[in-house]
């Protein structure tokens, strides 16, 4: 059976939820899981050189949300450089909040995918030299898988300390 533009979107918003806030049969685990289960002090340790997994944690969120806004009709208003200025956390409060911010605009996203139409998922990302709007979700698919290996390896080794 040959797959429709639907059965299309809604495989790639499936796709999102596994990784990003539901999911455990790829990984046994999604972002939202892991940040979920740290307290703040742990989200912001460093360990050796590595970025903190609050650090990831905004990250992620910044191209997620940022993408999502263009898909709403905004603009595209996040750039690469400025993707790990995150403001500090230094409080449990301010980790929560976090977490908060990654797992609504997730799952607002991950709406937004499920719901797109054939023109729009194979339509140019804001220009052609970005893309397809489907190359730019499967990035954002990929980019989550490598940073929720990251998540999960800093908080092994935060256990180790």
């Amino acid at each position: 059976m040959k797959p429709t533009t639907t059965n299309i979107s809604l495989t790639l918003g499936n796709r999102l939820r596994e990784i990003l806030t539901e999911g455990t049969w790829v990984t046994g685990t999604n972002v939202l899981n892991e940040i979920s289960s740290l307290i703040w002090k742990d989200a912001t340790q460093k360990v050796h050189n590595l970025n903190t997994i609050a650090d990831l944690t905004f990250h992620l969120h910044y191209y997620i949300a940022g993408v999502a806004d263009v898909f709403e009709g905004g603009h595209l208003n996040i750039r690469d450089q400025f993707s790990f200025d995150a403001p500090p956390i230094t409080s449990q409060e301010d980790w929560q909040q976090r977490i908060d911010l990654f797992k609504n605009d997730s799952k607002r996203f991950i709406l937004l995918v499920e719901n797109m139409s054939e023109t729009t998922l194979f339509g140019s990302f804001v220009d052609k030299k970005y893309g397809s709007n489907y190359r730019n979700i499967d990035v954002i698919i990929e980019h989550t898988y490598y940073h929720l290996g990251q998540i999960v390896l800093i908080k092994k080794l935060l256990q180790q300390s």
